[in-house]
């Protein structure tokens, strides 16, 4: 585990990134799904880890640097929600 508390030299890795937004999401999820509901959740998680990826991970302000931190906020969103969940749960409907 850690031995210090987190600092820039992680938030620049995908690790990093993918685990504070698991934990940014996870600490204030109820938020978003009391007033919107189960599948804004995702959407929430992606507007998070597009903001993280933006501050902490960006490489230029050139349209294909844009894009690619696009890309790489749905990849850190993909893996901080769980890819099989996403995958097999399109809908983010609950099974009861």
């Amino acid at each position: 585990m850690f031995n210090d508390f987190m600092g820039m030299d992680i938030l620049t890795t995908f690790a990093g990134l993918t685990g504070s937004v698991m934990l940014i999401v996870q600490f204030t999820k109820f938020i978003v799904k009391n007033k919107l509901g189960d599948s804004f959740v995702r959407l929430y998680s992606f507007i998070i880890a597009l903001i993280l990826t933006f501050i902490f991970a960006r490489n230029g302000n050139q349209v294909e640097d844009i894009v690619l931190m696009i890309i790489n906020a749905i990849l850190i969103t993909v893996a901080s929600m769980g890819g099989y969940e996403m995958i097999t749960d399109p809908l983010a409907r609950k099974n009861k």
